[in-house]
């Protein structure tokens, strides 16, 4: 896939902290938050240390301040999407919350664009405390801002294993932007606590990976505020990486390859890699978000 070298980005839609939050503890606060990753099995496994720096977002150490300023006078068109990750990265969120914007005026419904915040090592929520970038990407229903440190693509490859490549940044940063379609529709606020292969946190995850699906079903047809579409060209290949990133997040396979080899299912919370799979897949070739009722007693 390509981004359509004319159509101008967004960055309005970015804060990039990077540099400026520091290091911060996993636990320090950052309850409430809903993320791609299972939160309490990085812990458990030792993640609370920084990601690596690099994976060419700047390659941006936790101790070097970046700023706003910086990426909006670099990320201007597609062009610079097509040159510079960092950029990419905005391409994507202006292309999702296009998408989400549509699909919300063809409902009779406003769309609310949420900030997605750029950070290295740690960050400091509106509304959910503070997170180590260990928790990996999240979103924060009570700020209604996504958070990310970028260099989590670069942890994806080296430590689970996925093949990587820019539709693997694409949906993560769908998946967030789902959880933010499920707080505006109000889904979030009637989430029940708890764990287990059929808990409601796992319905949440598998239908934001649903609606990450949907977007990329889309990608190639959505004009941004240019009036043109940033995508071009997804290809087969680009979903086998998203596929395989699902597949690399399953709560089975971070307990077996990441946690000690045991799978227990009674502590689940994002789902099994092949429910991942199975509903971004959903998703994509539905190309249909009401299709994403993981809510349903009866789809898992």
């Amino acid at each position: 896939m390509r981004f359509n070298e004319n159509a101008e980005l967004d960055t309005s839609q970015v804060s990039d902290q990077r540099g400026m939050g520091g290091r911060v503890a996993v636990g320090g606060g950052g309850l409430g938050i809903l993320g791609l990753i299972i939160y309490f099995v990085i812990s458990q496994l030792g993640g609370g240390e920084a990601l690596p720096s690099g994976a060419g977002f700047g390659d941006v150490s936790p101790d070097q301040q970046v700023g706003s300023e910086a990426i909006a006078e670099r990320c201007r068109t597609g062009a610079d999407a097509n040159r510079e990750a960092d950029c990419r990265a905005v391409a994507f969120i202006n292309s999702i919350q296009a998408y989400w914007e549509d699909q919300f005026a063809g409902s009779g419904a406003d769309y609310r664009t949420a900030q997605t915040n750029f950070f290295s090592g740690g960050v400091q929520t509106g509304g959910c405390g503070s997170a180590s970038s260990a928790a990996g990407p999240f979103y924060c229903p009570a700020d209604a801002e996504v958070y990310i440190d970028l260099n989590f693509f670069t942890e994806l490859e080296q430590r689970f294993g996925a093949t990587g490549g820019p539709f693997v940044e694409a949906y993560v940063l769908a998946h967030e932007y789902g959880h933010h379609v499920q707080n505006l529709l109000g889904t979030s606020d009637r989430v029940q606590p708890g764990t287990g292969p059929t808990s409601d946190s796992v319905r949440l995850e598998l239908q934001a990976d649903c609606y990450a699906g949907a977007w990329a079903n889309h990608a190639t047809t959505t004009p941004t505020e240019s009036g043109e579409p940033l995508i071009i060209g997804v290809t087969s290949e680009d979903i086998a990486a998203a596929l395989d990133a699902a597949s690399r997040i399953g709560d089975d396979f971070i307990q077996r390859e990441l946690g000690g080899g045991r799978v227990d299912t009674t502590q689940f919370s994002h789902g099994s890699s092949e429910q991942r799979q199975k509903w971004y897949n959903v998703g994509f070739e539905s190309g249909d978000p009401n299709r994403c009722n993981t809510f349903d007693t009866n789809s898992l």
